[in-house]
């Protein structure tokens, strides 16, 4: 009825290329991609409308601070934004990238460690980031 479902946006900030990725309240992953740094703030906007983002998650390292400013001042109707810790989010997202596209033979004779997925996961830190605020929130 009029019960509203929090559905986030994770954004994985980077100079040259973002993470983007859209989760609703069940921790459904509904869009993940890597955008441009000059296409991210629209990317941003259009997925927000799509999909009702009510928090944008934002990783806190680099350059976070001129993101979480350009974002305030560009997304309207303004969205609350939360900072999350980004540590060693991108090792992380590299298993997770395996967790998802299981390698193929070839791939699995590499050690782990040496498996690189053959394309940006910055969409998969932003989802990461997702996760790392959900899980915050219920400690």
């Amino acid at each position: 009825m009029g019960l509203t479902m929090t559905v986030y946006l994770g954004f994985d900030p980077g100079r040259d290329k973002c993470g983007i990725a859209v989760m609703d309240h069940q921790q459904k992953i509904l869009h993940h991609q890597v955008a441009t740094s000059d296409n991210a703030i629209g990317t941003v906007r259009y997925l927000c409308k799509k999909h009702g983002v009510t928090l944008l998650i934002l990783g806190n390292q680099t350059t976070a601070q001129q993101w979480q400013q350009r974002l305030q001042q560009e997304i309207s109707p303004p969205l609350a934004i939360a900072l999350v810790n980004e540590k060693n989010s991108s090792l992380e997202a590299r298993s997770r990238y395996w967790e998802m596209y299981p390698p193929n033979l070839t791939q699995k004779l590499l050690p782990k460690g040496m498996r690189l997925p053959p394309r940006p996961i910055d969409d998969i830190v932003a989802i990461l980031l997702i996760e790392r605020y959900l899980a915050s929130m219920n400690t």
